[in-house]
């Protein structure tokens, strides 16, 4: 018998046979896993299976490779989120990326704390500015994680760290003020918002620019269906979104 517990937070469930679903979560500790909940479909269940929702995760299963049994007991509920309708897009395209982006069993205890932090703001009423930027930080840690991280440290050119502004599109390297000025590759560049290097609050132009870069390089990896597309262009209020 083989069996996994800890705490979790609820990304995406499947319907599967009669009533059950095969939901996936991610845990603290032991990063993206996959359960079959018997039942979840039922009225009790679903609240409790609310995308979103930080829950206690038991999974059991006969043998190695077998689809586990889930049990989960509710921690912290985010489903009036959906009632909002920007925190609802940005549950639903947050929730969705994770679960599509991550390998089965791989931690990444500095996702699911960043995710958990990302909700628990928003279902405390974060206001449209902050909660763009930090799904902005949230895409950009995503990337690294799955080791596909933006190179902020240096000017790739050898320019000073203290005047990077800008990222390759290609390399995902960053690029100073200096070093770019000037040269004819320069408007091919993506802009890079101080908040991302400094920390601290950014401002509406800042976190469409910030939006716009973790956008770029999503859009290498996890962004080729339509679906994840429209997901993201609602959470981030674009036009492109889906009627």
């Amino acid at each position: 018998m083989l069996s996994f517990e800890d705490e979790a937070l609820v990304l995406t469930t499947l319907p599967h046979g009669e009533n059950g679903a095969v939901v996936r979560f991610l845990s603290f500790a032991g990063g993206l896993r996959a359960g079959y909940v018997p039942g979840a479909r039922g009225k009790g269940k679903r609240a409790v299976l609310h995308p979103g929702n930080r829950v206690a995760l038991s999974l059991r299963a006969r043998a190695e490779g077998q689809l586990p049994g889930a049990t989960v007991e509710l921690a912290e509920s985010r489903a009036l989120l959906a009632f909002d309708p920007l925190p609802a897009a940005m549950l639903g395209w947050l929730t969705e990326l994770t679960a599509a982006a991550l390998a089965e069993a791989v931690p990444h205890p500095r996702l699911a704390a960043a995710l958990d932090a990302l909700l628990g703001g928003l279902a405390a009423g974060m206001d449209r500015v902050s909660a763009r930027a930090a799904l902005a930080r949230y895409e950009l840690l995503l990337l690294e994680e799955e080791g596909f991280g933006l190179d902020l440290s240096a000017c790739a050119l050898g320019g000073p760290a203290s005047d990077l502004a800008f990222v390759s599109p290609k390399t995902g390297r960053a690029v100073s003020r200096l070093k770019s000025a000037g040269q004819p590759w320069a408007a091919q560049l993506l802009p890079l918002p101080r908040f991302l290097l400094t920390g601290g609050a950014a401002d509406a132009a800042e976190t469409e620019a910030a939006l716009a870069l973790s956008g770029h390089f999503l859009a290498r990896h996890w962004l080729s269906g339509d679906r994840l597309e429209s997901a993201r262009a609602r959470a981030i209020g674009s036009s492109r979104a889906a009627a």
